[in-house]
This record gives C-alpha cells, structure tokens and sequence, in this order.
C-alpha cells in the first residue's frame, strides 16, 4: 500500500517538473516583427508625438524713406562755374553752380552738401545803354539742384553777387552819334552865320564835341559775371530730399 503511495508520488512530481519547464520556455513566434529597430530605453521620451514643430518666418521690416526738409528763404551759397556775358549770352540758355558750403535743417542736418550743383536759367539779359543804367538786365531763375546724380526741383531766385559792366569797344553805333552831332553842328553854324564855311567848320567842331559826349553817355556795357564769382540761391518753396 505504501509502495503504491510512492509510485503515486514519484509520477505526481514527475508531471509537475515538465508542465513547469513548458511554461517557462516562450514559444517562437512566426508572425513577430524581426525588422523592428530596438528601442533605446536611455532615450528621452517625446510626449509631443508625431506634431512637427511650427515653422517661423523671419519677420521682415520694411524701411521708411527718411527725408530731410530746408524751409522756404533757405539760401544757398554756390559759385559759377563759367562766366556771363551780356555780349554772348542770351535769356533761355542755362548755367551751373557749386555750392560752395553745406546747407543744414533746423537740426543741423546737411541736406544739401557742398560741391552739388545748382542750375540756373537766365530769364532776361541785356546790357546797359546809358551813363546812369548801373547795372544792365540780368535775370536768373533757379531750376534744380543735383546732389551724387539725383536731381530736384527747386523754385525761388538766383542773383549774381559780382556782376559788373565791361565798356564795349566803339562800334558803328558810337560812330554814327558823333557823326549825327557833327552833322548837326555844321548845319547850325552854317545858319547862324548866314552860310559861311567858317560857321559851318565851327558849328561842325561844335556839333561833334557834342556828338561825342553823346556816344560816351549812352555807350553800351556789357553786363559782365566771371567764372567762379559768388551766387545766391533762395528757396521759394520748402525744399525736401529724401535720404
């Protein structure tokens, strides 16, 4: 009986020892994924998943043209780059200047530097024709002012600071008045002294002096600006320039 018991024993810890060994050993698996990479356990974990990251655009700014303003009256001091004469010059043609110093804002800005250039139209000219006309006609207009290449348009008025009169050289004009008062004279005498030649020479020497003094009094003059005399510009309106 006790034998038996044994037997029964011996079978009953047999069959426990292989179920175990079963349990333990993993069964291979046909359809497991041999291709998947292993997972680093030492990684940091990514909770945000599969979201990209955002994409930022530069921010752009766009640059506002920054202007520099001269309020009308502002003068501007240039010199003449040729000269003018009344002799060759007439109303349409057009000159230049060089300013000669910067010409600054309020702020003391430079809006205009030296060494731009001014451009002038001459609107009238003519010389003078008598003793008492001191000056002649000379009208300049200012039109623009170019700074590195760029022009702008200004308004206002020009005037030659150094201007002058040149006497001209006796022409036929001169001639033909002393001629006239010689004439003149002779014909005088002449009457006066009832036909004589003396009367007549004295009347024509007479005549001819004062001929002469006519020709001097009324005596053209040339108006006359040299090159690199002294110009003045002054604004009509406000002057702006974008920088």
């Amino acid at each position: 009986m006790v034998g038996n018991r044994l037997v029964f024993l011996t079978l009953a810890l047999l069959a426990g020892c292989g179920g175990g060994k079963d349990k333990a050993t993993p069964a291979d698996d046909d359809n497991r994924d041999l291709q998947r990479p292993a997972v680093d356990a030492n990684s940091p974990l990514d909770d945000r998943g599969a979201k990209s990251a955002p994409s930022r655009t530069p921010a752009t700014t766009t640059a506002k043209a920054v202007g520099r303003t001269l309020a009308s009256g502002t003068a501007i001091s240039a010199k003449f780059d040729a000269g003018i004469s009344s002799r060759t010059h007439k109303a349409g043609q057009t000159l230049t200047g060089t300013v000669a110093s910067d010409v600054k804002d309020k702020s003391g800005r430079t809006v205009i530097p030296a060494g731009a250039k001014v451009h002038v139209t001459i609107t009238a000219i003519h010389e003078s024709e008598n003793k008492g006309d001191k000056t002649g006609k000379l009208v300049l207009t200012p039109t623009k002012v170019v700074i590195a290449g760029k022009s702008y348009p200004i308004s206002g008025s020009a005037k030659a600071l150094d201007r002058m009169l040149k006497d001209r050289k006796t022409n036929v004009g001169d001639v033909a008045k002393v001629g006239a008062g010689v004439g003149a004279g002779a014909l005088l005498g002449a009457a006066v002294s009832g036909g004589s030649t003396k009367g007549a020479v004295i009347g024509g020497a007479l005549g001819g002096a004062v001929g002469t003094q006519r020709a001097i009094q009324t005596q053209d003059r040339d108006v006359v600006v040299p090159a690199g005399s002294r110009l003045k510009v002054t604004l009509g309106s406000q002057f702006r320039r974008s920088i």
